[in-house]
């Protein structure tokens, strides 16, 4: 990775130019490093709820990823592992020690290859959101999914998906071919479990308790991190040695959690505790 460093000193608004792309980001609060990543048809700006939380204790870095909000679209497929390595990247540049991480929806798999591929960038990994099999996704969900193309571009005007993109990103005309792109690697198998088996960042694993998948799955990813498999016992010592924690969040969903303050709250107690 490039050893050049970006400024730090503007506290919005930068770019970083990583693997061909543009990438924009910006900087909020001061503190231990936090990478926060989005989700899915969204841009950093979808954590604006809970920012002031996060920033009131930390440095938060927030990128917008491949072809989201003001970071172009450039050629080649939208896929985690690719934007784990923009990411990796831009922890680079921007000379971070071992920042903590944490991601939500497609954020959340960008963190997770992030932590497979580069273990020693980050010091804590927060995956929220994120499944780890595509077959762990019920079959009316993944019907859905099957229609998300450039054919729905016309469908979604009145989205905020549709509208926020339309209002920052670089070439808005681009929204169709996010939509081409976003259904395609959806369209993807995908089974990362023996990945999370060998984690070596410690990860707490967040959903919703009406989340994309069922509370089951991420118990199922917990237990590949070797959690809730056997009594906690009175001092915890029968907790998860790699120090992984699980949380299911009450009265959310899988498109809410991203702006609620308990998933900020459970965050930064994983993170700072």
């Amino acid at each position: 990775m490039s050893t050049t460093r970006a400024s730090q000193a503007a506290p919005t608004g930068q770019y970083a130019d990583v693997n061909g792309l543009h990438l924009y980001y910006e900087i909020h609060g001061s503190g231990r490093p936090l990478v926060l990543l989005h989700g899915g048809l969204g841009s950093g700006e979808m954590f604006g709820p809970i920012l002031p939380i996060l920033a009131a204790a930390h440095q938060v870095i927030l990128p917008d990823l491949q072809g989201h909000g003001r970071t172009a679209d450039i050629d080649r497929p939208i896929e985690a592992a690719l934007m784990a390595d923009d990411i990796a990247e831009l922890i680079d540049q921007l000379g971070l020690d071992r920042p903590d991480v944490a991601g939500y929806s497609l954020g959340g798999g960008v963190a997770m290859h992030l932590a497979f591929k580069y273990p020693g960038t980050i010091r804590r990994l927060v995956a929220a959101s994120a499944n780890v099999r595509r077959d762990a996704i019920p079959a009316e969900m993944l019907a859905q999914q099957g229609q998300v193309s450039s054919e729905a571009a016309e469908l979604m005007k009145d989205t905020p998906m549709y509208q926020l993109y339309h209002r920052v990103a670089p070439r808005p005309e681009d929204f169709g071919r996010l939509l081409d792109k976003i259904g395609a690697s959806m369209a993807k198998d995908f089974d990362f479990s023996d990945e999370v088996r060998r984690l070596q960042v410690p990860t707490l694993v967040v959903a919703a308790d009406a989340d994309m998948a069922p509370p089951s799955h991420y118990v199922e990813v917990f237990k590949l991190l070797d959690g809730g498999l056997r009594d906690g016992g009175w001092m915890g010592e029968g907790r998860p040695k790699g120090g992984h924690a699980l949380a299911i969040l009450p009265g959310l969903t899988h498109y809410n959690l991203g702006a609620s303050s308990l998933f900020a709250r459970v965050t930064l107690d994983f993170l700072d505790g």
